[in-house]
């Protein structure tokens, strides 16, 4: 069979590069090894799938080029993608920092992808393991269960290797090597951290959660932090997970509102005061009990003395945790690195040294914060590459 064009993966970044260039009148062929398309996107957001966040911004986005995505963001917005949802009469809510989630289930979104794809007439083939695929006479050829076809154009959207339950490789990276595309070392990103040794004691307080701010280098984030069995998760340890790199330090910061010298001005306000009592008003129990034992401050705040005090409260603006590792790839949401953008147009995905070869979605060097950050990297750079083909 021979085609205009053939995307290998029928992810998000998949069904609409291949809708999008379908419906521009291009013959599309969508491979995936899965028995049908779309699963990682029915199991995000908790089943209601974070399609997108209003707040989409390059610098949102890691990459080792931090101006790759600005392009492909700029042409195709959340705004855009929302047009499409609302067109299929999809109902939406949004819900803190700018994400946008299904009133009912990620299904919806999954189906809408295979409507576009039908519009555009493209042909879909699941349960089909890629075989061979090689590029001769300008065309790309790919074997897939018994079958081969060809085409001019290639496009990878096959991901990366985060939650390998639901089929993730790092197939694509392979297939970049191929081809002569460097590739940017992945690693698990949006994942749990994992403590030892001096943080042992804060896995006793798995189910508690607080709000906090978590930092990692430059990086900040206030959400809500989550004790585990075995270390720790919630979405602002997601977001700083992302930056983390083995043997670095994170910094938490509980009972963020509290103003500067807040400790001080409690001993002076209630000096009869202990601080478990202080810390368990702004905190669940378990956590003020294990903070205040750390801080080894007993008895009332009247009779500790200022330094120590202070120095109590620096710490808990800055807890230092070390990590000692992730949960990987098996809890991770993205893969962070990937097929470096420097082989790649920030304009088209196309690579630069190999005619009509694509890399799009989350196989490249483009790791967006949690929130539907990821998705909306999905649609605008399936969009870029649609255009091109």
């Amino acid at each position: 069979m021979t085609y205009d064009a053939i995307v290998l993966g029928a992810g998000a970044a998949g069904l609409w590069c291949a809708a999008s260039a379908g419906q521009r009148g291009r013959r599309v062929l969508l491979i995936d090894h899965a028995p049908e398309v779309g699963r990682k996107i029915l199991i995000s957001g908790g089943g209601r799938c974070n399609f997108t966040n209003l707040a989409t911004a390059p610098d949102r986005y890691l990459s080792q080029n931090a101006h790759f995505a600005k392009s492909a963001l700029s042409r195709y917005t959340p705004q855009d993608f929302l047009a499409l949802v609302e067109r299929h009469g999809i109902a939406w809510h949004e819900k803190t920092l700018g994400q946008l989630f299904c009133d009912g289930s990620a299904k919806q979104i999954v189906a809408m992808l295979v409507d576009e794809c039908a519009r555009g007439s493209v042909d879909i083939a699941c349960d089909a393991a890629i075989g061979d695929v090689d590029h001769a006479d300008g065309q790309f050829r790919v074997a897939y269960g018994e079958r081969t076809a060809s085409a001019p154009a290639l496009v990878i959207a096959t991901g990366g290797p985060s939650i390998p339950k639901m089929g993730a490789t790092g197939f694509a990276y392979d297939l970049a090597r191929k081809f002569g595309l460097k590739v940017v070392q992945p690693r698990p990103a949006l994942v749990p951290l994992t403590l030892a040794g001096d943080d042992l004691l804060f896995r006793e307080l798995s189910g508690v959660s607080a709000d906090v701010i978590a930092r990692c280098g430059n990086a900040a984030f206030r959400e809500a932090a989550l004790f585990t069995h075995r270390g720790l998760s919630g979405p602002a340890i997601l977001q700083v997970s992302s930056y983390w790199h083995n043997g670095a330090p994170i910094g938490v910061q509980f009972l963020p509102d509290r103003a500067p010298g807040w400790l001080i001005a409690a001993k002076a306000a209630s000096p009869r005061l202990t601080m478990r009592r202080v810390l368990r008003d702004g905190l669940p129990e378990r956590l003020a009990d294990v903070l205040c034992d750390r801080l080894a401050i007993e008895g009332e705040l009247g009779a500790t003395t200022d330094r120590k005090l202070t120095e109590a409260q620096t710490r808990l603006a800055h807890w230092p945790f070390t990590p000692n590792g992730s949960e990987g790839y098996a809890k991770a949401e993205v893969t962070a690195g990937g097929i470096s953008t420097a082989d790649l147009s920030s304009k088209t995905m196309a690579a630069r040294r190999v005619p009509g070869l694509y890399a799009i979605g989350e196989a490249v060097d483009v790791t967006g914060w949690l929130g539907g950050y990821n998705f909306q990297w999905a649609w605008a750079s399936a969009w870029a590459a649609a255009q091109a083909l």
